[in-house]
């Protein structure tokens, strides 16, 4: 069954308690949620959709990065949630497969709550139709001690293991760094 509104609401649920703070800085995925229902999980939801990442951390403490091919940019793996979905957290295992070729069998989740949840804009894109939309990036960390990666090269053009420090957003930065110093 794919990811509903229902699940988005408790994970989001499950992130505020942790982090408190940041139920201001959600308010949009919420009212997203309550306006559009299920279609939250769908790229056709033009207000703004989920979408999933892996913060993929190593033991000495190195996280990968991948440069992708449309935005040129650095960033964590991750994408769009598909409906074979069952969770967000399946949906960023999934992403970090295809782009990285890293299965889910090699890397160990720490734990159900995402690490960081992030609202960006996207840009309008005309080749797809899109217009400016949101994208609530459900961001979930897991340890691997795999060095290998096998691109996706339609969507990837390189890869690299930082050092969490080498982040550049925050809260993400810091809580990478924070989970990458406890073992």
């Amino acid at each position: 069954m794919p990811i509903t509104a229902q699940h988005v609401s408790d994970t989001v649920a499950a992130y505020l308690a942790d982090h408190p703070n940041e139920k201001d800085a959600l308010a949009p995925l919420c009212k997203v949620i309550e306006q559009a229902g299920h279609a939250v999980a769908s790229r056709k939801e033009s207000r703004g959709h989920v979408t999933a990442g892996a913060a993929l951390v190593r033991p000495d403490g190195r996280v990968l990065t991948i440069e992708h091919r449309a935005l040129r940019k650095w960033l964590l793996p991750g994408g769009h949630v598909e409906d074979s979905d069952t969770t967000l957290q399946d949906a960023a295992l999934r992403e970090l497969a295809e782009e990285t070729g890293i299965s889910s069998d090699q890397v160990e989740p720490s734990g159900d709550v995402p690490l960081h949840i992030d609202v960006h804009s996207i840009p309008a894109n005309d080749a797809k139709d899109e217009p400016e939309h949101l994208h609530f990036d459900f961001r979930f960390l897991f340890r691997t001690t795999v060095d290998a990666v096998e691109l996706q090269e339609e969507e990837v053009t390189n890869y690299s293991w930082q050092l969490a420090d080498m982040l550049t957003t925050e809260p993400l930065r810091s809580r990478v760094m924070a989970a990458t110093a406890r073992p």
